[in-house]
């Protein structure tokens, strides 16, 4: 056995290829060595919340139970609709984490993932965003105040291009090159009105537009893609064994499905490899 205890999402490490590691407890396992070695993922049974520990017999929102769903700003739909932020109203989950998480930086960026999207992230997630959507290329394109601000933004520009990732899209292999800085300025053509409501809204300093930021290009360690993507569910199967192919955003490519580990974050497992 390699390690046993309970899941949370891959840590990434920008290099040559993304460097990967598993938290499975207190350990960290590399996994990048592990790529073209058969493993297998026991899961117990046994379910801790990934915010408070507490026992639960169902999952939400990647690793939380119940209550802490219920109640956790982290987990409050302005977070995945960030234009949707009602913290103005008094009506915040948590304001002090809110200070701390949404009144900070963000940048809004293109990728390329299954083909071109825009996204944004808090500044100090780049380019850790990146990595877990699993983009071959990466470029910011904005730097705004606060994340009510990036995510009116974002639906803007996302009347022009997509701001979803087609996860299995995505794991059947990388997408053609792009200039984005291309699609940047096209994007900025368009959205210029749009751009220029938000900055008499908010003010004139509160959206710094980047301009010919450079691309970054990612690699990920892939012996080989998928021609057909099957992912594999804990739920319905509690072992899950193959070879391991390769690695991209969150998800372990192996010879039988994919594993999305931020799905399953909180899960207790052992992992062994198998001969």
């Amino acid at each position: 056995m390699i390690a046993s205890g309970n899941l949370r999402k891959m840590l990434t490490q920008l290099s040559t290829q993304v460097h990967y590691q598993l938290p499975i407890g207190e350990e960290r396992v590399d996994l990048n060595p592990l790529i073209g070695s058969h493993l297998a993922f026991e899961f117990t049974g046994t379910i801790n919340c990934v915010a408070c520990s507490r026992k639960t017999s169902k999952s939400f929102n990647q690793g939380h139970c119940f209550p802490c769903f219920r109640k956790l700003a982290a987990c409050d739909t302005c977070i995945m609709s960030p234009e949707k932020c009602h913290f103005d109203q008094g009506t915040c989950r948590e304001p002090e984490w809110a200070e701390d998480n949404c009144f900070v930086d963000h940048i809004v960026y293109l990728a390329n993932t299954s083909g071109v999207k825009v996204g944004i992230t808090r500044h100090s997630q780049v380019p850790t965003r990146w990595m877990d959507q699993g983009a071959t290329q990466a470029q910011p394109i904005a730097r705004v105040r606060h994340r009510q601000l990036s995510g009116l933004l974002e639906t803007a520009l996302a009347n022009h291009v997509k701001d979803k990732t087609a996860w299995q899209t995505m794991l059947k292999g990388d997408g053609e090159p792009v200039s984005l800085e291309e699609k940047r300025q096209l994007l900025m053509d368009l959205c210029a009105d749009d751009i220029s409501a938000l900055q008499d809204r908010f003010g004139l300093q509160a959206i710094t537009l980047l301009e010919g930021e450079p691309t970054v290009d990612i690699t990920y360690p892939v012996m080989e893609f998928p021609t057909k993507v099957k992912a594999h569910n804990f739920d319905k199967t509690p072992r899950v064994e193959g070879r391991l192919m390769g690695i991209k955003g969150q998800y372990l490519m192996f010879d039988t499905g994919v594993l999305n580990i931020r799905k399953f974050g909180g899960y207790h497992v052992h992992l062994e490899t198998m001969q």
